[in-house]
């Protein structure tokens, strides 16, 4: 009871601060007053920040930006459509044991747009637990609700997250003055990479915006798709810039500043991305590797990244709808591709096969 009443008495010196102004009042409020917006909507600390004011292991924005090899894992699933995480754990291994710095975890890349949060999270939270120590772990918490990206955030930091990937909101886009809104509310959470991919969101964030939130000191930098012109605007102005285009990372990384690349094809071949990025400029090397980018993403991004994994046995040939394998032709040109490159070269230490239509599983719920 002493609780009830100690809690009720403090409610009521809370509310005390917020007196109820009269009927009277009202009216000559009305009368009297021009009307001005609201402004709790607008004001950044109206909602206290879920946080822990406990040392953490948290990396900084430095660290992030000094990553040359960041892939964007592949999550792999069980035949009833759950990740599998047997399958996942072997995967970032091999990147970690072939020389990746960071990994990308619920990307494109990585289906994190055919997961929940619930499932988005706990991916997360599972590779800072096993492979935190190794690599660095940057948690794709992005979406084109302001709300959502906040709220995945906090999480993904509260889970251990190295840093965040933010991509503009799409579909539903917002203006210039909007998108460094949306950006101001997330910055603030800890190292952050700005993902700029106009082809799947549908709106460039253009330099005007990209200057504006490089005042934070949480900006680790961009990722940035529009081409390797862009790429050096922001690095001679001192930006971090990681090219995501695998068909332009070697130009980008040598001829035009980029720091490195985040990377699809290194799924397949993590040791001769790394040589790409590390050991200076070798144009024989990329014009080796082209062939193999351009079979990629002949279609969307993953189809040819899951089908390929599945051919080379490190995963099983499960996909969540609506994406489904390369077609048989597609299949057999992928593995004379290994034998071109050298099946050494790929993750994995099962032959490449064709695999039959019959294989693939095509899960639409799960």
């Amino acid at each position: 009871m002493a609780f009830l009443k100690s809690n009720g008495a403090c409610l009521r010196e809370f509310t005390s601060q917020f007196p109820r102004p009269s009927r009277a009042d009202n009216h000559k409020s009305r009368r009297n007053v021009k009307w001005r917006s609201p402004q709790a909507a607008v004001v950044p600390n109206f909602h206290l920040p879920m946080r822990s004011l406990e040392v953490k292991n948290r990396t900084s924005a430095e660290d992030i930006k000094a990553l040359r090899l960041i892939t964007a894992i592949k999550t792999p699933y069980l035949p009833d459509g759950r990740f599998d995480l047997e399958a996942y754990d072997d995967l970032v291994n091999m990147q970690i044991e072939n020389g990746a710095e960071g990994v990308i975890v619920g990307g494109t890349t990585g289906e994190g747009q055919l997961m929940s949060w619930d499932e988005h999270i706990m991916l997360i939270g599972h590779t800072v637990n096993c492979f935190g120590g190794s690599v660095k772990v940057i948690g794709n918490t992005g979406s084109n609700s302001t709300r959502e990206a906040i709220h995945a955030t906090e999480q993904g930091f509260a889970v251990g997250m190295h840093a965040a990937l933010h991509i503009n909101p799409y579909y539903g886009k917002t203006s210039l003055e909007g998108l460094v809104s949306h950006f101001d509310r997330v910055l603030p959470m800890g190292p952050t990479i700005i993902y700029n991919v106009p082809s799947r969101t549908g709106q460039d964030i253009p330099p005007r915006v990209v200057n504006t939130v490089a005042q934070s000191p949480n900006l680790a930098g961009i990722k940035e798709c529009v081409g390797n012109d862009r790429i050096e605007q922001y690095t001679g102005n001192g930006i971090v810039v990681w090219s995501g285009n695998d068909d332009q990372c070697h130009d980008a990384r040598w001829s035009h500043g980029a720091t490195g690349v985040i990377s699809v094809t290194s799924n397949l071949i993590p040791g001769l991305m790394r040589e790409l990025m590390f050991s200076g400029k070798n144009p024989s090397l990329n014009a080796k590797l082209l062939p193999l980018i351009e079979w990629l993403f002949q279609e969307p991004n993953p189809i040819g990244l899951n089908t390929a994994l599945a051919q080379l046995g490190v995963v099983r040939p499960v996909f969540r709808l609506p994406y489904v394998p390369l077609p048989l032709a597609k299949r057999v040109e992928f593995v004379n591709l290994v034998k071109e490159i050298g099946r050494e070269n790929f993750v994995g230490e099962k032959d490449v096969k064709v695999l039959d239509d019959d294989d693939f599983v095509l899960v639409g719920r799960y």
